[in-house]
């Protein structure tokens, strides 16, 4: 179940389904990234629809390693067929929603 919560974050992310993709994630969600970390839902949701920089991007997953709670994802973002970096996302899920996002890139 959790590792169907993580793969569909990016089907969400991908195709712009931004109401779907709150549904996922904990009101409290956290995600730390190398550039900056979002805290909260709300904040997180209105920057992937809103303001960041590349909205044509697609997430290319190469392994899905299931921790239980914790979900790890290594892949690369693309853009059409320009890889803009590799990435891998640690996911901790708690009661069914991404509670916890921490991602490291190349």
């Amino acid at each position: 179940m959790n590792v169907r919560t993580v793969r569909s974050y990016y089907r969400t992310i991908d195709g712009k389904r931004y109401e779907d993709l709150r549904d996922l994630l904990a009101p409290e969600f956290v995600h730390e990234r190398p550039d900056r970390t979002f805290e909260g839902r709300e904040t997180f949701v209105a920057f992937m629809r809103d303001e960041r920089p590349r909205t044509e991007t697609g997430h290319e997953l190469d392994r899905v390693y299931d921790d239980g709670d914790e979900i790890a994802v290594r892949g690369r973002l693309l853009d059409g067929d320009e890889r803009l970096f590799g990435f891998v996302d640690v996911h901790t899920v708690e009661n069914g929603s991404i509670a916890r996002l921490r991602t490291y890139t190349d």
